[in-house]
């Protein structure tokens, strides 16, 4: 704990949100950096909380904005925020007045933006357990993990001061440690353990193979070189590579997705196959395959960690299309991996789409489509199940006009 008068410098390597945070403990102000990954503010008003609180006021206090700072047995706290879980998730009483509709209907939009309200409002909830951490990074509570070696991947290393962060956040990071340190398998990338992808903090992790097989089964136009936009965690890049491409060129401008993509290309014995920059969509030159999966929905991203999902204006879409047709070789080709579920969720229209790639002086001379295997399309409870149980895939295949 440090006392509000300190002139300890901050550190941080990474990109998340620091700013003072200050709470009353024991007659004295009290102060340290607020860390969070997702941008989010820390609550402006903050109450010390143990063993005592109940899973009831905990919730109140939550919904109102209050952050409570653990000071009682870290794993009663995990408990805690599954507690707040299971309230965040239980059926809303709706009050109903003899002139209201019990039947309104929402279009796929309105739903889409309901569903994210309801998203955002559940996240700030579970996000006001707070946990102290020391400069070392360790956590001084009873039962308390030593959760060092995720922050180490996460944050980058220890600097001179702690932090707070939220419970929610830690275990998120957590999470993705194991993950990393686990990884997964792609079939697309041969037989285990060889095909093996390490997702990193960060980085979205390639969890819907079936793009990723239409990758590996779509007719290549060349095997000399090629350009793969966004790399990401390298996976693209790395089927390419297996598939016989001689060189393969991976960009992206997040450096936590370039160090991902490096140390999974090392891993995979494809670093004399693949080089990658840091670059907004293309590298120079041309080459005779571009391959581009951005993000699907054309939203506004809430958080660093969906621009993976979410692309606002459909900006990277629309550069990749504007862009493609100066750095493609003649002959060549750019593969577009696109979901329909922006169509289905009234976002964006085939229409507008089609135009993009007129206007990018582009044409489709191919198309390879297939279902969406994620668990959502079997949830009937999603509010957004109609349109994932219509949503396709597709690897639109372009060339220049």
């Amino acid at each position: 704990m440090h006392s509000s008068d300190s002139n300890t410098p901050k550190h941080s390597s990474s990109t998340a949100s620091l700013t003072h945070f200050s709470w009353q403990e024991n007659g004295h102000t009290c102060e340290d950096e607020w860390r969070s990954e997702r941008g989010a503010p820390a609550p402006k008003h903050v109450v010390l909380a143990d063993d005592t609180l109940s899973a009831d006021s905990a919730y109140r206090l939550a919904c109102a904005g209050t952050g409570m700072l653990w000071r009682g047995d870290f794993q009663n706290a995990r408990l805690l925020l599954q507690a707040l879980a299971r309230r965040c998730d239980a059926p809303k009483k709706v009050r109903r007045t003899s002139t209201s509709n019990p039947k309104v209907t929402h279009s796929p939009q309105e739903n889409f933006h309901l569903h994210r309200q309801a998203q955002s409002q559940r996240a700030r909830t579970l996000s006001m357990i707070l946990i102290q951490i020391n400069p070392d990074r360790q956590i001084s509570l009873r039962r308390a993990p030593d959760w060092r070696e995720a922050m180490k991947e996460a944050w980058g290393p220890a600097g001179t001061t702690g932090c707070v962060t939220s419970l929610r956040e830690l275990l998120g990071l957590v999470g993705a440690h194991e993950w990393h340190q686990k990884g997964m398998e792609i079939s697309a990338l041969g037989s285990a353990p060889h095909n093996r992808i390490h997702p990193s903090y960060g980085v979205f992790s390639p969890v819907r193979g079936e793009y990723i097989q239409m990758v590996a089964d779509a007719p290549l136009p060349s095997t000399e070189l090629a350009f793969d936009i966004g790399t990401g965690t390298g996976v693209l890049s790395a089927v390419l590579a297996k598939r016989g491409v001689k060189r393969v060129v991976g960009t992206d401008l997040d450096p936590r997705a370039l160090s991902c993509a490096k140390d999974n290309i090392q891993r995979l014995g494809l670093k004399d196959k693949v080089e990658l920059m840091q670059a907004d969509l293309f590298p120079e030159g041309k080459a005779p395959l571009i391959v581009c999966n951005p993000p699907w929905l054309p939203a506004r991203a809430s958080a660093p960690i969906e621009r993976a999902i979410y692309d606002e204006n459909s900006a990277m879409l629309k550069g990749f299309l504007a862009g493609l047709a100066a750095h493609l070789a003649p002959k060549g080709e750019g593969w577009l991996i696109l979901s329909d579920l922006a169509e289905h969720l009234g976002l964006r229209t085939r229409a507008e789409l089609e135009a993009w790639i007129a206007e990018g002086g582009l044409k489709v001379i191919g198309k390879l489509d297939t279902k969406a295997e994620h668990k959502k399309v079997q949830d009937e409870s999603d509010p957004l199940h109609a349109a994932r149980a219509a949503e396709l895939t597709s690897l639109w295949r372009l060339a220049a006009k």
